[in-house]
């Protein structure tokens, strides 16, 4: 499938640590990647990177052939109305509605109506199964409840791609079914593209038509589930097993 974004040769430090090194990974049009890999691996940081939160030290981050690094502040922020990121923790604000919330990039960086703007949180809240909560606070919400409600703030604007940062992270297996599900729903209405971190293997096989892994910096294997299930690379396998036997160190 042709690439909507590709991370390309991109090496990225945090001070003196080398987070990324010669990384490269095309984001399939049309599809939902999983990123896979250790704690700390830097899987995050792509998700940065794609949607221009962070610039690389080297190498190109391409989203439909723009080079993020070339646009101009004002310019990026713009280029990210159609890139969703939906974050680890929900990031809503305590001292809004789940509506104002969901509402606010499209009051801050769109000139749609008052009118406008309310279909359109409703239709991203009934997209992820919230409709009866748009006056709640966020505190009121568990913790399912409040990922979906993330969801909903990440794809009202209607994005090309949206970037999910460990979203079952910490939740039980029945709500991990629900956002897994959600998430293919929100891809198959959007017509778009997704990216997800997880460390939930059952669910990234039940939703990844590719899946990436992250490895000291580079991503070592790529393919459909059934290519990665079957990799020949012992430090995939070790991944996929949980085994403390293998190359990985530990």
């Amino acid at each position: 499938m042709a690439a909507l974004a590709r991370v390309e040769g991109v090496t990225l430090k945090y001070g003196a640590k080398v987070v990324l090194q010669n990384c490269t990974l095309d984001v399939a049009e049309g599809a939902i990647t999983c990123l896979i890999g250790l704690s700390g691996a830097g899987k995050s940081t792509i998700l940065r990177l794609l949607n221009g939160l962070r610039q690389p030290d080297a190498g190109r981050v391409l989203v439909r052939g723009v080079d993020l690094s070339t646009l101009r502040p004002r310019d990026l922020i713009e280029f990210r109305r159609k890139i969703g990121f939906a974050f680890q923790f929900a990031a809503l604000f305590d001292s809004l509605t789940v509506g104002e919330n969901i509402a606010l990039p499209l009051r801050e960086h769109t000139k749609m109506s008052k009118k406008e703007i309310d279909r359109a949180v409703v239709e991203s809240l009934d997209a992820v199964g919230l409709s009866n909560v748009r006056d709640r606070m966020p505190a009121e919400l568990s913790g399912g409840m409040l990922k979906r409600a993330g969801f909903a703030r990440a794809v009202v604007t209607n994005p090309d791609l949206v970037l999910y940062d460990e979203p079952t992270t910490g939740l039980d297996p029945i709500i991990t079914h629900v956002l897994t599900d959600t998430i293919k729903r929100l891809r198959k209405q959007l017509n778009g593209t997704a990216v997800v971190i997880s460390h939930d293997l059952a669910s990234i096989f039940e939703m990844a038509d590719y899946v990436a892994m992250l490895f000291e910096g580079a991503i070592i294997a790529y393919g459909t589930v059934a290519e990665i299930k079957r990799s020949p690379n012992p430090i995939v396998q070790q991944f996929l097993q949980g085994s403390e036997v293998g190359p990985i160190p530990l």
